[in-house]
């Protein structure tokens, strides 16, 4: 699927702490943007993610790339904020029509739990785990969410949707969509192997 970035260009979303209200086309108006629209902020897959991508934001700030979180809802973001998992500015959409109109899917109870025995979510709650990220159940914990990697103009670069709560798009792909592959450092925390991590599914989704 391959969205069609004037059916979300107008849809609003809320500043994290401040409350603001701007519109998603704000965002690339002016200048490259990386968006990544998480599950839950007390998600640790999606805490996990924040901190994998962080890793990134110096060399994205350095070329004027804007890197921008965006959530369902403004529950439990306290926790998030005050732990530092996400180097960049945060949002919550005003409707959960922008993830729908994204193509972002939701699980049931059964299909979320299970998803959670897949070798990815294993592997990514072992790491989570190994970074005492925590989690909880508070919010909307059936909802999946991906990335937008958007010019400045608006031409979409990639359009990433999660097939499930423990798919990332990795650091190295998204620098390689701004011609930023050589800037990309293997050493980094986010390319540890997952699989080389013991394996645990005792966390929350």
């Amino acid at each position: 699927m391959s969205v069609e970035i004037n059916s979300i260009k107008s849809h609003k979303v809320r500043s994290i702490p401040s409350g603001e209200v701007t519109e998603l086309a704000s965002f690339w108006q002016d200048q490259d943007v990386v968006i990544i629209f998480f599950r839950r902020w007390g998600c640790m897959l999606c805490r996990l993610w924040a901190k994998e991508i962080s890793e990134i934001a110096p060399i994205l700030k350095k070329h004027n790339i804007r890197l921008i979180g965006v959530g369902v809802e403004s529950a439990n973001t306290k926790e998030f904020l005050e732990n530092k998992y996400f180097d960049g500015e945060l949002y919550h959409v005003e409707d959960i029509s922008t993830y729908q109109t994204l193509g972002f899917k939701r699980f049931n109870v059964i299909s979320i739990i299970t998803s959670l025995f897949w070798k990815q979510s294993r592997e990514a709650i072992s790491k989570g785990k190994g970074m005492g990220l925590g989690g909880d159940l508070k919010g909307d914990w059936v909802q999946t969410g991906g990335a937008l990697l958007v010019e400045k103009g608006g031409k979409v670069l990639r359009h990433f949707i999660q097939t499930g709560p423990g798919d990332h798009l990795p650091n190295q792909e998204i620098l390689k969509h701004f011609n930023l592959e050589k800037e990309y450092n293997e050493e980094t925390m986010a390319n540890r192997d997952r699989e080389n991590l013991t394996c645990n599914t005792e966390a929350k989704p």
